[in-house]
């Protein structure tokens, strides 16, 4: 293997944790008003009134905007380093005779595993990041809904511990895992899936981010459908952790209460939320680490 190979190979982990970070942030800068929205919908309780665009005032929109672009900016930094390490690692394992160069697709500068070697790096990743992220998770779920009205992340860190000790900054990690693991590892699944099918039938001369961008659309909208309903148990159990003991007997008082359907409140607004980042934060990130 040639040195340029080498370089290739054990491309910068800074570049990665850079162009992760800036793109985690801008997108969650930028959508934040969807994902408050999406928050409020899934609350207990919630009325139409709620999450009704008119009724609530432009600023407020963005309420939650720093515990949201601490979380996805420095998830998306950790969560895509510790992945590409991951894929280097599965692809050296994989592909030992092959030159690193041919384990790339056209459009794209990482490497390309098995579809098992994507599903188990992603969901893995996501799992050990989103543990570390709990406590960030949980801050800005409170400050999207209209449960508390916190001031500061001081007053938010202030008032979870003097609720729940530690562990309240760790509610709902159950149904955040059973959301976050399975949505990676599916979403790195199809996003390398139709990154293959774009790059054979589309035209040569179509724009890298095009195809990127996407392929990472269409991902991000068959995950989020599939991990819906943990999503919005996740949002009523670190909302009202008193009420909401467990993944369990939330879930089954939502179906027994309300129906079936409110596992799914949000879905909409998810699906614009999650596909409008991944085709910004996927396109611009593949782009970035050329």
């Amino acid at each position: 293997m040639s040195k340029s190979n080498v370089d290739l190979k054990a491309s910068s982990n800074k570049q990665h944790l850079y162009s992760a970070f800036l793109v985690g942030g801008i997108s969650s800068v930028a959508l934040q008003p969807l994902d408050l929205l999406k928050t409020r919908k899934q609350q207990q309780g919630s009325s139409k009134d709620i999450f009704n665009i008119k009724n609530i005032k432009i600023t407020e929109l963005w309420k939650g905007t720093l515990p949201s672009f601490l979380r996805t900016a420095i998830g998306s930094a950790l969560y895509l380093t510790t992945l590409n390490r991951m894929r280097v690692f599965i692809s050296a394992i994989e592909n030992k005779e092959q030159n690193y160069i041919e384990t790339y697709n056209k459009s794209s500068n990482l490497p390309k595993i098995s579809h098992w070697g994507n599903l188990a790096s992603g969901s893995i990743a996501r799992s050990v990041i989103g543990f570390f992220l709990m406590p960030l998770t949980v801050i800005k779920t409170r400050f999207e809904s209209t449960v508390y009205n916190y001031k500061s992340l001081d007053e938010a860190i202030k008032h979870i511990y003097k609720e729940n000790k530690v562990k309240g900054f760790f509610k709902g990690f159950g149904s955040t895992l059973l959301r976050d693991s399975p949505y990676a590892g599916i979403y790195l699944v199809n996003y390398e899936f139709c990154k293959n099918f774009l790059n054979k039938h589309t035209l040569k001369e179509q724009s890298d981010f095009i195809v990127n961008s996407s392929s990472a659309i269409i991902a991000a909208s068959v995950s989020s459908t599939l991990t819906a309903p943990f999503d919005t148990i996740r949002v009523r159990i670190q909302l009202e952790p008193n009420l909401n003991k467990n993944l369990f007997t939330t879930c089954a008082n939502i179906v027994k209460n309300e129906s079936f359907s409110k596992l799914f409140d949000g879905l909409s607004l998810r699906l614009i939320r999650k596909s409008l980042a991944a085709g910004i934060a996927w396109g611009v990130y593949e782009e970035l680490i050329k």
